[in-house]
């Protein structure tokens, strides 16, 4: 998987392509937290590309929500592709999360 970062310094966007997997957690886990520590209050994870998603990507999403929330973090999650799409409604995880249609805010802050 491939995974972008674009920062204005509070907004963050963490661009993933490719399989989110048990394989690709850690190291999202670690772009989030990054930006995080770097002081973002704005968080939103573009989903476009993602072609499969799994528990254990979905699990990491579920608990960086959490922690965020607590943070004082806005977590949200752009552009699902039709898959993960798919998905989320099936899990009824589209109802727990923000779920935006496009990164023009953070493109735009």
């Amino acid at each position: 998987m491939d995974i972008g970062v674009k920062s204005d310094g509070t907004f963050t966007i963490i661009e993933l392509n490719g399989r989110f997997d048990a394989h690709e957690a850690d190291p999202v886990r670690e772009r989030l937290v990054g930006a995080i520590s770097a002081g973002a209050s704005d968080l939103s994870i573009d989903l476009s590309g993602v072609t499969f998603i799994d528990s254990k990507a979905l699990a990491l999403l579920v608990r960086s929500q959490k922690e965020c929330r607590e943070g004082g973090v806005n977590l949200t999650l752009a552009r699902p592709s039709s898959p993960v799409q798919l998905i989320f409604e099936l899990t009824k995880l589209d109802r727990a999360f923000t779920i935006v249609d496009s990164t023009e805010l953070a493109e735009s802050a």
